[in-house]
């Protein structure tokens, strides 16, 4: 899909107010030609607009009877769950459509942010295996957007679970990668307890299954990264105390402790230290 005319809109800073996003950039938003760069874009969002208008683009119907009726019955739900339905309104259309792949396509490489978030969500749809799941949602996970790098972890964080000790050994090549969008995905995606996302018992009762996948990011780079690991050493703090006290400690051995891996230990026991 080419986009022509918002050019000049990119490098825009986000509005601080809902109410002072200029109407062109809301207008270009809503018509799924731009990205949103802050939360009060994304809350602007019309969503029924915003999902006719990428139906249209992925030469689907926007006035089919299967997306009308998702559309009508949004204000229902809650915010998050409404993408959930409306990607799932996309992809029941899209499994009748000739060129299916060719549309999935189209929407995983979306102008749109929130149009790729849904994409995200058509990975668990597919009746996928894990290891295939995790190539799919590979190119999300590296997404250049904030938001879809979310959406790419939290839509295969039930399959993970599911499957937890092979989502670990999966993900091994993952923490190893040179892109830090990508380590950091395996963070965030094993993290025990998470944000808006069921929690992994497992790894509440046992965190050191997922030590092999945190050994490799001890010393990190990037802060991106360094700040998952250290929310993920945060969330075991809570069940398991004295494993992330050692782990932490043993880290910090040695005279020439990497400043990255003094910077993620403070921050994983922040919870710990409070008196």
């Amino acid at each position: 899909m080419v986009v022509a005319g918002v050019e000049h809109l990119r490098q825009r800073k986000g509005a601080s107010r809902i109410a002072l996003i200029p109407p062109e950039v809301l207008e270009a938003l809503n018509d799924g030609l731009l990205e949103t760069v802050n939360l009060n874009e994304f809350m602007a969002l019309e969503l029924p607009r915003l999902a006719r208008s990428v139906a249209a683009h992925l030469g689907l119907d926007p006035q089919s009877e299967r997306l009308v009726d998702t559309l009508a019955m949004l204000s229902a739900f809650k915010p998050l769950q409404r993408h959930g339905h409306i990607s799932r309104a996309l992809y029941d259309l899209t499994a009748l459509h000739a060129e299916r792949d060719a549309v999935a396509h189209r929407l995983a490489t979306h102008p749109s942010d929130v149009a790729r978030c849904w994409a995200t969500q058509w990975v668990p749809l597919s009746g996928l295996a894990l290891p295939a799941q995790l190539v799919a949602v590979r190119r999300f996970a590296a997404d250049p957007h904030f938001g879809v790098r979310e959406m790419a972890w939290m839509a295969v964080r039930d399959s993970t679970i599911a499957s937890l000790d092979e989502a670990l050994a999966l993900l091994q090549p993952w923490v190893l990668d040179p892109d830090p969008n990508i380590r950091r995905f395996a963070s965030e995606l094993t993290r025990p307890r998470g944000v808006w996302c069921a929690q992994i018992e497992r790894l509440k009762a046992e965190p050191w299954l997922a030590q092999p996948l945190l050994e490799a990011l001890r010393a990190d780079p990037s802060r991106y990264v360094q700040n998952s690991v250290a929310n993920w050493l945060n969330d075991a703090s809570r069940t398991q105390p004295e494993w992330v006290e050692e782990t932490c400690s043993r880290w910090l051995e040695g005279p020439e402790t990497p400043l990255q891996t003094r910077y993620i230990v403070r921050r994983a026991l922040r919870t710990l230290a409070k008196p």
